[in-house]
């Protein structure tokens, strides 16, 4: 595949996720509100539109376009980053700086990305042990548990400081990738790549400060 495909298909997935992680923290900030909000929330989901949609309708439809926009994303941008490191030979400029460390990140934060993101289904979605807590409890027809479930889980010190560290390498993924959509889409204009780069950074900020609080409030007692 020709490496301007590549580079497309990066931005598209990219752009796509993005989105998906900006509502996703908004749904999140919910637990703020207490376990009513949060759990209406996550019942919401379920039953979104329904009848007009099926059961679960809106969160199969919304799979069904991430898990391969993810996949398609991680591998995209391995191969860029893998052709790139072919096309430089024996003489490399060596580039310091938060743009340099953030790109040479890009495949590794994108990897450790999708293992996060099947754990956090595993921990919060199906609830399978280790990845959950053994209070666990499923969901029913007619109410969420989400709330104490997410509480349950982020207890474990280990699993809210993994939680953590991972939404600080998807900052620096969002951040980084946003700065280069615009030239990935053949888009040159310097106001148009600068804001690109600003929209990318409002994400990160927002994806690594607000998700990050949700363990720290539940370590430190805030939530519970």
């Amino acid at each position: 595949m020709p490496s301007w495909a590549l580079k497309v298909a990066a931005a598209v997935t990219g752009i796509i996720w993005a989105i998906f992680l900006a509502i996703h923290f908004y749904g999140n900030l919910k637990v703020f509100q207490g376990p009513e909000a949060f759990n209406n929330y996550a019942h919401w989901l379920k039953n979104a539109f329904y009848p007009l949609m099926p059961h679960e309708g809106v969160l199969w439809l919304m799979r069904a376009v991430l898990v391969p926009s993810l996949i398609i994303h991680v591998i995209a941008v391995f191969l860029i980053w893998q052709r790139a490191r072919r096309s430089r030979g024996r003489f490399r400029a060596h580039i310091s700086g938060f743009g340099a460390r953030a790109a040479w990140l890009m495949p590794a934060t994108g990897i450790l990305t999708l293992v996060f993101i099947i754990y956090h289904v595993l921990d919060l979605t199906i609830g399978a042990q280790p990845a959950a807590s053994s209070a666990f409890s499923a969901p029913t027809a007619d109410a969420s548990f989400a709330y104490q479930n997410l509480v349950n889980s982020f207890e474990r010190p280990a699993t809210a400081i993994f939680y953590m560290l991972i939404m600080v390498l998807l900052g620096l993924h969002i951040a980084k990738g946003f700065s280069n959509v615009a030239a990935d889409l053949g888009a040159m204009g310097k106001r148009l790549r600068a804001t690109l780069a600003a929209i990318g950074g409002l994400i990160a900020v927002a994806v690594l400060f607000g998700n990050a609080a949700i363990p720290v409030a539940v370590l430190a007692g805030w939530v519970s």
